[in-house]
């Protein structure tokens, strides 16, 4: 059951940085192990997504329901970003982002929590998940400063 959560302070503004991850159909330009994604929908502030990440010979779909809040739509200019957990691999996915803003830019609150059916998957990615993560959050990290420029 590896878990992780993480602050951290970038140089850019709350929204950039929600805008960046809640473009989902992006992944695949940027993260690693993201393969493919298909967004299946939205309704609101509700997005429906496929995302097949691969590793090796590893090679999953699973499906999620993310709800986004624009940071534009909260007086405080905190946006969040809940991902649910739909189906495949997992046997629980817990994911959220939260954008706050800071004196230096956005305070990014990243947690993730799961657990693989597989009891095999699980013993392989316990050994590669802190590695995974910090590469995941180093990839969003170069996004924005491709997308944005300085931070």
């Amino acid at each position: 059951m590896p878990t992780h959560a993480e602050k951290r302070v970038l140089l850019y503004t709350p929204q950039q940085l929600f805008d960046l991850v809640a473009d989902i159909g992006r992944y695949p330009e940027f993260l690693p192990w993201c393969l493919a994604v298909r967004v299946k929908g939205r309704e609101g502030n509700t997005l429906m997504a496929d995302v097949i990440i691969g590793f090796k010979m590893f090679r999953e779909r699973f499906s999620s329901c993310d709800v986004l809040f624009s940071p534009d739509e909260d007086p405080g200019g905190v946006g969040r970003i809940d991902v649910t957990y739909e189906e495949g691999p997992f046997r629980y996915l817990n994911n959220h982002w939260i954008f706050e803003p800071h004196e230096q830019g956005c305070e990014i609150d990243f947690f993730i929590d799961f657990e693989f059916h597989s009891v095999m998957m699980q013993k392989l990615m316990g050994g590669l998940f802190n590695e995974v993560v910090r590469r995941m959050v180093a990839s969003f990290e170069a996004r924005a400063k491709k997308l944005y420029g300085g931070g």
